[in-house]
């Protein structure tokens, strides 16, 4: 039987706990430094209490160090790995391979981090070489492509994204940020290069496309598809949104576990979930009430179009009907939706971008917004991103995560026992008193259960309660089976929470070799420091050279994408009319004027973009 993890993002320890009462089996987190996402970060004090809440549950934390090092942070990235150790996180995220070369915390597990582009099985098996329990897989891969890495590697956690923002590049060899704006996205500065607006040239410079977000891809769900993945060897189902917001994280968390309990209520023989405890959530999770940009699968059954949004990189929400009739003030729409005052709508203007306002009022399906838009006429498809009833749901939600607990009531010749144990955890307590009890003059049971049952706000909650003998005869006082379930708690609230250490990992492994020709260019190795470099030097790497942020070279390659946009518009190479293609070389140009060449590697199915002097 394979444990299945839920892994939620937590931008702070308020999101951390919310996403584990909402049903993660494990959340990631960033510390102050050193982090993907710069604009996020925590005390290691934050990191300690939000490990010491979800171990009570058999969850677990894992800390994001996945920027690339200088060498003048070396130290300072020692010191932080000390702590995280000390404070008990299960687990750090690494992109930067002179972390190796540090001494890492015992019984901390390490992760590959998606910034160290595992693309492949080569990648995913040099990796588990050098220590690595986990890989967090490229977003990229197909649904086949997971599966051969899970069967040549059985003893290799899986991680995969199922839910969130797509980067269009593959992660960690995108220089396209740096390159323009100084902010590397390697070092958790990303200034979002790929949802901005581009013009799409010819080989002529003709105009193609004008003013489009060309690179701004959908955002990822595949809350359908966890089964498949459960069964193609996924270990962690990873949703994406470190940046996001306390109620994302509960509402999209709260979806997928719900969908992972089904799951597994059908097929329990093969799989369990990878913590302990219930979510009862006081609101219904809806994916579609939550920031997106539309969905899609991605490339997880093979390559498909209409995986950007041209018109915008903004949240466009659920579809919620079109204008049926403009009236003054006024507007009425044709659909089922149902509206309230506060709602935030949506729609793409004629000038193909996304405007958006609020309504002040609303009668039934008529509304009347704060402001008229100037764009809006019949027949507009509008787009409901802020549904105010469903907002006021989940702030007012005060979901609690409760552990299942069993009690067992007994008495033998003048010794009263009860007995608690923690459903799915090896714990189990007892409190004793010698007394000798008298017959009941009434049955008691029925007042036994009640009194055993009363947890208040304690992480428990009673999953059945027995008594030996069955029909048990005896009186006993209230407050007696008071003060026994207060010493039961109080003794499963102070047990051992401590996760158990990582496994053991063989590092005498030979790595293979196939790792060393993913690159066409020596920068996107990301040597940024002199561990790195020592440790790529032992690996045989023969040309080593400076990791792009400290040495920018002339007219470079940016971006390595799946993402075709010749396939996108209809263009590829190998599935039109070669009558209709457009020539080679094609270029996209930034507001600013400057351009950006791309190369289609048909071979490999993929598109480089190098920028222009």
């Amino acid at each position: 039987m394979r444990e299945l993890e839920l892994l939620a993002p937590a931008k702070n320890l308020e999101c951390g706990i919310a996403a584990i009462d909402c049903g993660a089996d494990a959340v990631y987190i960033g510390a102050d430094r050193f982090g993907a996402r710069q604009a996020v970060g925590n005390s290691v004090d934050d990191i300690k209490q939000l490990c010491g809440y979800a171990h009570k549950f058999g969850c677990k934390v894992y800390v994001t160090v996945n920027t690339i090092i200088y060498d003048n942070e070396l130290e300072d990235t020692q010191r932080l790995l000390d702590a995280l150790g000390d404070a008990g996180v299960d687990a750090i995220l690494v992109q930067d391979m002179g972390l190796l070369k540090l001494d890492l915390p015992k019984n901390v597990a390490l992760h590959a981090s998606t910034q160290t582009d595992n693309r492949n099985l080569e990648k995913a098996a040099w990796l588990r070489a050098h220590g690595f329990e986990r890989v967090v897989l490229a977003r990229e891969l197909t649904i086949d492509e997971i599966s051969g890495i899970h069967k040549a590697l059985p003893d290799t956690e899986l991680e995969v994204f199922v839910h969130g923002a797509l980067c269009v590049s593959y992660s960690g060899t995108c220089y396209a940020s740096e390159y323009c704006f100084g902010r590397s996205a390697n070092r958790g500065a990303c200034a979002q290069f790929c949802r901005m607006k581009f013009d799409l040239l010819d080989n002529e410079g003709n105009t193609i496309e004008r003013d489009a977000h060309l690179l701004s891809l959908k955002d990822m769900c595949r809350i359908d598809s966890l089964e498949r993945l459960a069964d193609a060897g996924v270990t962690s189902f990873k949703i994406e949104g470190r940046l996001k917001d306390i109620n994302y994280v509960r509402n999209v968390t709260a979806a997928y576990s719900q969908r992972l309990d089904e799951i597994i209520a059908k097929r329990g023989k093969d799989y369990r979930r990878a913590s302990s405890g219930i979510c009862q959530t006081e609101f219904t999770p809806n994916l579609k009430k939550t920031f997106n940009r539309g969905f899609t699968e991605y490339f997880l059954d093979g390559r498909k179009s209409r995986i950007a949004s041209f018109y915008t990189p903004k949240a466009m929400g659920e579809y919620v009907g079109k204008v049926k009739e403009i009236r003054g003030n006024s507007f009425n729409v044709a659909g089922t939706a149902t509206f309230a005052n506060g709602d935030g709508l949506c729609f793409i203007n004629e000038s193909n971008e996304l405007e958006g306002f609020r309504i002040n009022k609303a009668e039934g399906n008529r509304l009347f917004p704060l402001n008229m838009p100037r764009g809006l006429k019949r027949g507009t498809a509008l787009y409901r991103n802020s549904d105010h009833a469903f907002e006021k749901e989940m702030n007012s939600d005060k979901t609690k995560r409760k552990l299942p607990i069993t009690l067992a009531l007994s008495y033998t010749e003048g010794h009263l026992l009860l007995e608690a144990g923690i459903k799915d955890q090896q714990c189990k307590v007892a409190a004793s008193r010698e007394i000798t009890l008298d017959t009941a003059k009434n049955p008691q049971m029925e007042n036994i259960k009640k009194q055993l049952s009363k947890l208040g706000n304690t992480e428990f909650a009673v999953d059945g309660i027995s008594l030996q003998p069955a029909e048990f005869p005896w009186f006993v006082p209230n407050s007696l089976l008071s003060d026994m379930r207060r010493e039961c708690v109080e003794q499963l609230e102070n047990r051992n929470t401590a996760t158990p250490g990582t496994k053991s990992v063989d590092k005498n492994r030979t790595a293979p070799a196939g790792h060393f020709s993913m690159y066409p260019m020596p920068y996107m190795y990301n040597i940024s420091n002199r561990l790195a470099e020592e440790f790529y030097k032992e690996e045989g790497l023969k040309t080593i050279r400076p990791a792009f942020e400290l040495q920018k070279p002339q007219s470079p390659l940016i971006m390595q994408c799946r993402y075709c946009l010749r396939y996108e518009i209809g263009q590829c190479k190998k599935r039109s009319n070669p009558d209709t293609l457009l020539k080679d070389p094609l270029r996209i140009r930034l507001g600013d004027g400057r351009t950006f060449r791309l190369e289609f590697n048909c071979a490999h199915c993929m598109m480089n973009i190098y920028a222009e002097e």
